[in-house]
């Protein structure tokens, strides 16, 4: 079964997210960023999100994590929570 790890920015607005994701590829350290800015717990630890499965996250999220690059910042995506910057960082199939 495909296992993937990531970490998120969560942001209300697409402007604020777009807005961050420049600053990442800019430079910024992307846990930094997510310290600061994530509205989701999980900012306080870099954004990480350990590892799991298809299926354990919304949908939006789940497509990005399982079929885009591994390693590079996406986004912003749309969820019901609000807005997302994920950086897979692992992925098995």
């Amino acid at each position: 079964m495909a296992k993937a790890a990531a970490r998120h920015i969560l942001v209300e607005t697409e402007q604020q997210c777009q807005a961050l994701k420049d600053e990442i590829e800019a430079g910024a350290d992307f846990a930094e960023v997510a310290g600061q800015h994530s509205k989701c717990p999980s900012g306080q630890e870099g954004g990480a999100l350990g590892e799991f499965g298809p299926g354990q996250m919304v949908p939006e999220f789940d497509t990005v994590v399982f079929n885009e690059e591994v390693g590079k910042v996406h986004g912003p995506i749309q969820t019901q929570f609000g807005f997302h910057l994920v950086e897979i960082t692992s992925r098995t199939d």
